[in-house]
C-alpha cells in the first residue's frame, strides 16, 4: 500500500502525468483573474512602487509570491479546511491579518512627507529583506487566501494522476502569474514617483494608499464574516 502511494506521487515517466493543455489554459486564465483582482497584494505592490520605484519596490512582490506559495502549501496540507470549519481559528488569523493591514495603512497615512522623500533619495539604503517580509506577511496573514485556494485547487486536479506534480504545476502557475501582475502594479505606481517631489502631491498619495490599506483590511474582514 505504501509503495503504491509513493509510485502514485513520483512516477515521473508515466505519460499520463502531465495536465492536459485545456485544463492548464483554464488554470492560467483563472490565475490572471485572481491576481488582477484588487486586494491587499495589489495595494502593497502599488505602495512599494510609489515609495521605492520599480527595482527596489518589486522585492515586495517577491515576498507576496512567497506568501502565496506558503498559502498554497497550507491549503494542500489541510489547514485551510481547519480555518474554514473552526470559527475560533478563522477569527484569530483573520483579525491578525486585518489588524496588520490597518497598522500598515495608519503608518503610511501618518507618515510625514519629509520621510517619504528621504526614502526615495536613499533607496539603496532600504533593506530589501524588509520589503520581502512585508509582502510575505500581507499574504499569509489573510486567512481568506487559504480558504480560497482550498476551493480553487481541486478544480484542476485529476485524482487518477500523481498529485504532487499537479500541485507543483498549479503552484508554479499561480506564483508566476502573480509575479507578472504585481510587476505591472509596481511599475505603474513607480511611474508617478515624480509627483512626490511636490509636498502636496506626496501627502495626498501617502494618505490615498494608507486609506487603501485600511479599506482592504475592512474588505477582508467583511469577506471573513460572509465565509463564516
Amino acid at each position: 500500500m505504501i509503495k503504491s502511494r509513493v509510485l502514485h506521487y513520483f512516477q515521473l515517466s508515466a505519460p499520463t502525468l502531465t495536465m492536459s493543455l485545456s485544463v492548464w489554459l483554464t488554470l492560467f486564465a483563472a490565475s490572471w483573474a485572481i491576481s488582477i483582482s484588487p486586494g491587499p497584494g495589489a495595494v502593497a505592490s502599488m505602495s512599494s512602487g510609489l515609495r521605492f520605484g520599480f527595482k527596489r519596490g518589486y522585492w515586495n512582490a517577491i515576498g507576496l509570491a512567497i506568501g502565496l506559495a506558503i498559502q498554497f502549501v497550507i491549503s494542500v496540507i489541510g489547514v485551510g479546511a481547519l480555518l474554514a470549519t473552526s470559527e475560533m481559528a478563522f477569527n484569530i488569523v483573520k483579525w491578525a491579518g486585518v489588524l496588520y493591514l490597518i497598522y500598515l495603512g495608519y503608518k503610511q497615512y501618518r507618515s510625514p512627507v519629509a520621510m517619504i522623500r528621504l526614502e526615495q533619495d536613499s533607496v539603496q539604503n532600504t533593506p530589501t529583506h524588509k520589503l520581502v517580509l512585508q509582502g510575505i506577511l500581507v499574504n499569509i496573514m489573510n486567512p481568506k487566501g487559504a480558504i480560497f485556494l482550498l476551493a480553487v485547487i481541486p478544480q484542476f486536479l485529476d485524482l487518477s494522476k500523481p498529485l504532487l506534480i499537479q500541485y507543483a504545476l498549479i503552484a508554479t502557475t499561480l506564483c508566476a502569474v502573480d509575479l507578472a501582475v504585481m510587476a505591472v502594479y509596481t511599475g505603474l505606481a513607480a511611474k508617478v514617483m515624480h509627483l512626490m517631489r511636490n509636498p502636496h502631491h506626496a501627502a495626498r498619495m501617502n494618505k490615498f494608499f494608507g486609506v487603501l490599506f485600511i479599506l482592504a483590511a475592512l474588505f477582508m474582514a467583511g469577506m471573513g464574516q460572509k465565509l463564516g
